[in-house]
């Protein structure tokens, strides 16, 4: 006797998106935009300073992710460091004040911090 496989178009896709939500990460949206992070980065002269994989005068930002990869509170802390301008120390020893992103809405910083955090 054969079995056969019965699916139903809706406990399929039910089933795709269960497992496409599992594979997001705990904290993370669905949908980050990276080409607007990216371009809200570039408009601030974010790579100035920061590049996705390597240090340059900041840390890489893959470098960032992985620092706050199991702290619950990730997005909180990296929004406030963006949104907030507190002093950051160089290699060389000296400080600055890191500069505030400036965006048209909260959405479009929640989204670079998105974007960098899934790195």
């Amino acid at each position: 006797m054969k079995t056969r496989l019965i699916t139903h178009p809706a406990a399929t896709l039910a089933a795709l998106s269960f497992a496409a939500a599992a594979m997001v990460a705990p904290g993370t949206a669905l949908a980050v935009d990276a080409a607007a992070a990216q371009a809200l980065a570039r408009q601030n002269n974010c790579f100035k300073c920061h590049a996705v994989d390597k240090k340059k005068e900041g840390p890489a930002w893959k470098e960032v992710a992985a620092k706050l990869k199991t702290d619950k509170d990730a997005e909180a802390k990296l929004t406030k460091h963006l949104t907030t301008g507190p002093k950051v120390k160089f290699d060389d020893g000296h400080e600055e004040d890191h500069p505030v992103i400036k965006s048209k809405s909260p959405e479009d910083t929640k989204n670079l911090v998105q974007w960098i955090l899934s790195l």
